[in-house]
């Protein structure tokens, strides 16, 4: 989708007690998955490097987790399967928008994808695409911040 030819994947998340970025593989995404019965927030307690983060790396980090359990032992999602997760996990991002010219735009890249399975960068500018064309970050924009 973006062209690039270097991936995110490449980068391996790594957990308590598994070998450290150097000493793992650089080309795949680390393919060992949580069983899919460990909730996401036990995944992320499991991240010593998060128990600290903030709330920004923690929400990088859900991502993450969530695309992980979902992708094949590749690290790659099937179109079908990006599309179960957007309706399942990014539902209020969607939501409205599906008659939006913008949101068939995104849904027919997606279609059009010449690899017929999304990594993990372009999962990611799958989602930034749609939430800033969606209502709700308008909403966002606008939440008061009282004291």
């Amino acid at each position: 989708m973006c062209g690039c030819t270097q991936s995110t994947q490449d980068q391996v998340l790594h957990l308590e007690g598994e070998p450290s970025p150097s000493a793992a593989p650089t080309s795949t995404i680390a393919p060992r998955k949580m069983p899919k019965s460990i909730s996401i927030s036990k995944q992320l307690a499991s991240i010593k490097a998060l128990q600290k983060g903030s709330d920004l790396e923690k929400a990088v980090a859900t991502t993450a987790l969530v695309f992980r359990n979902a992708s094949d032992p590749d690290g790659r999602l099937g179109k079908a399967k990006a599309k179960n997760l957007l309706h399942s996990q990014f539902r209020n991002f969607i939501e409205g928008q599906e008659t939006k010219p913008k949101y068939r735009e995104i849904l027919s890249e997606l279609e059009e994808h010449t690899e017929n399975k999304l990594d993990f960068e372009d999962f990611m500018i799958l989602l930034l695409s749609i939430t800033i064309m969606s209502d709700l970050l308008q909403s966002i924009w606008h939440v008061k911040i009282t004291k």
